[in-house]
């Protein structure tokens, strides 16, 4: 398959693998940040953690919208639900998100009309389709899928569509990154760059990383030669003491953005001055909210929004993890109380969650190992 197998191509990858070793060399200890939850998963997916020499760390980032969610928002968006002849439209990763009182497939268990979409044009054709119901679509995502939102909101208004609106949880990845490396607590050498949020706000966004705090950015693709080859890149601006933002990811990433997404959101949504991210505390300008063109279609606008806050609980570590401060097993819950079947945390919900991609792969492997050595 064009675009795939030939970054899977073993020989490559082994060559890659090796000009990575020749280059962080063993004197210094390098730690790099993957800011996007689906790196997270193409490394242990394609066992590159297992490839890597031993110096270079590398540092699960927030870069998952459902885990970076607090559980506030969850309660929020079930409390409309509440209301009579609303339906409840989300994607298929928020389901067993838990809130303070479940997760939006044990509401559905309990009578709650809760329907999973595969788009935000999915949940307008159930508008469409149920005149006489409400149907609210839970928006979460970074700008990668902001746009399909905006889109969706602009039909419904050229539509006349008003059983339909948006409760929305879109958050943007640079302020985010800023809180990163605001944190004392946080050391880190360079960022492996978002591929996906890439595709629609481009690489000028990160300028700022590389200019003000010195740090290299490669915004990277989802193939084991693609991550390989984004390492390779930043090792050699570390060796240069160079930083700069540079784009691995050229077939699909432009660097100024998609400029037609840009502006459908612009259109659509404002910034929040404030969102509050779990195990980040509240960023400001962090968000997108619906402007006042869009009113009618706002759930937030529409209905009453209890604003409940609300503190994870006390033994899941998913702040330490979602800043890098962490490893997911080190977690007190990770795979004892908190695992894919019965999470307490988002991370381990989401299919971008560390504690879930650390699971699968790292976890069963290694509990395949000590089953094997024990036969």
């Amino acid at each position: 398959m064009r675009f795939v197998d030939e970054f899977r191509e073993p020989e490559l990858i082994s060559k890659a693998a090796e000009e990575v070793r020749r280059l962080a060399g063993t004197e210094h200890h390098y730690r790099m940040m993957e800011v996007c939850g689906g790196h997270t998963h193409a490394i242990y997916r394609f066992g590159l953690k297992d490839i890597l020499p031993e110096n270079i760390e590398l540092i699960h980032g927030p870069g998952c919208p459902v885990c970076v969610l607090p559980m506030g928002r969850i309660d929020d968006g079930l409390a409309i639900a509440h209301e009579p002849d609303v339906v409840f439209a989300a994607f298929g990763d928020m389901m067993r998100v838990p809130g303070t009182q479940g997760s939006p497939l044990e509401h559905k268990a309990r009578g709650m009309d809760v329907r999973i979409v595969y788009s935000p044009s999915d949940a307008l054709k159930l508008a469409r389709l149920n005149p006489d119901k409400h149907v609210m679509f839970f928006a979460i995502g970074f700008e990668t899928t902001a746009p399909s939102t905006a889109l969706t909101m602009m039909r419904a208004k050229a539509d006349g569509i008003r059983n339909f609106s948006v409760f929305c949880n879109h958050v943007t990845i640079i302020p985010a990154i800023r809180a990163i490396l605001d944190s004392p607590d946080m050391r880190l050498d360079a960022f492996i760059g978002p591929g996906h949020v890439s595709t629609v706000i481009g690489c000028r966004p990160y300028e700022w990383i590389a200019q003000n705090e010195r740090k290299p950015i490669v915004v990277s693709g989802f193939e084991p030669l693609d991550m390989l080859q984004s390492i390779v890149m930043l090792l050699r601006q570390l060796k240069a003491g160079e930083a700069k933002v540079e784009n691995q990811y050229k077939r699909v990433v432009p660097w100024g953005g998609n400029r037609a997404a840009l502006r459908a959101m612009a259109e659509v949504f404002e910034l929040r001055p404030y969102f509050e991210w779990r195990g980040l505390g509240f960023i400001s300008q962090s968000a997108l909210r619906v402007n006042d063109k869009y009113a009618e279609w706002d759930a937030e606008q529409r209905f009453a929004v209890p604003g409940i806050r609300v503190t994870d609980p006390k033994a899941a570590q998913c702040g330490e993890v979602l800043k890098g401060v962490l490893k997911p097993h080190q977690c007190k819950l990770f795979g004892r109380e908190c695992t894919p079947e019965h999470p307490i945390g988002a991370l381990m919900v989401s299919s971008e969650g560390s504690c879930a991609a650390y699971h699968n792969y790292e976890h069963r492997k290694a509990t395949m190992v000590s089953v094997n050595s024990v036969a």
